[in-house]
């Protein structure tokens, strides 16, 4: 393994990683959105917008996210609709962490004691004002890890749009191969960024989920 290699390399590589980064938190936030949303409608069961919900979570569940970026990237021009490499990664990063994060969402509505809905009912609310002050905020506690989870699958799951030339991390280590011939070496220095990268998140959602269940909880 050469050292100067490693040196050389990790000034890109870590440009790279901020990138992914990048994609990661703009995703994970449009994917909460698209998730509440989703959530909510299959909930309050609106008849049209409840099959499209369903269908939606169906479909980006029940293929891969690889198949979804190809789809997003080179299937759409043919109807029109061309988007550039990274708008096309985030677009699909999106929609599929967001179907993930729909059921995650309902099931910690669903979750919640149906007694504090009638209760909040039989004390003059509308449903979605209970919805909003009572229901939705104890789900929010049930629902953290799994959106602790969801972000750390997606900071790995952007190494997939490598493969329409968006150049995060792995697309570096596979530019930088290509000047260097050391794939061993590039590759383990990527995926020791990648284990750095993930234990930090890790540690600081697992911190930040106790915190917040705390708060929650009085």
């Amino acid at each position: 393994m050469d050292v100067t290699i490693i040196i050389d390399s990790l000034p890109s590589l870590l440009k790279a990683t901020l990138m992914t980064i990048l994609l990661a938190a703009i995703s994970i936030v449009i994917a909460l959105v698209i998730g509440f949303f989703a959530a909510i409608i299959r909930i309050l069961k609106v008849r049209v917008l409840n099959g499209i919900a369903t269908a939606y979570v169906s479909i980006i569940r029940g293929t891969p996210l690889l198949v979804q970026i190809f789809v997003i990237y080179y299937g759409l021009p043919q109807i029109g609709i061309s988007l550039d490499p990274i708008s096309s990664g985030i677009v699909a990063l999106s929609l599929n962490a967001g179907a993930y994060l729909s059921e995650s969402f309902r099931a910690s509505i669903l979750a919640v004691d149906h007694g504090q809905m009638e209760a909040s009912l039989a004390l003059g609310m509308t449903y979605s004002q209970a919805l909003r002050r009572i229901i939705l905020p104890q789900s929010l506690r049930i629902s953290i890890p799994t959106l602790s989870n969801t972000f750390i699958v997606l900071i790995k799951d952007t190494s997939l749009v490598s493969v329409i030339t968006v150049t995060e991390l792995l697309q570096m280590s596979s530019l930088i191969i290509a000047k260097t011939f050391e794939p061993l070496t590039i590759y383990l220095l990527a995926a020791a960024i990648y284990w750095i990268l993930i234990t930090f998140f890790t540690t600081n959602l697992d911190k930040l989920e106790v915190r917040t269940s705390k708060y929650l909880v009085r």
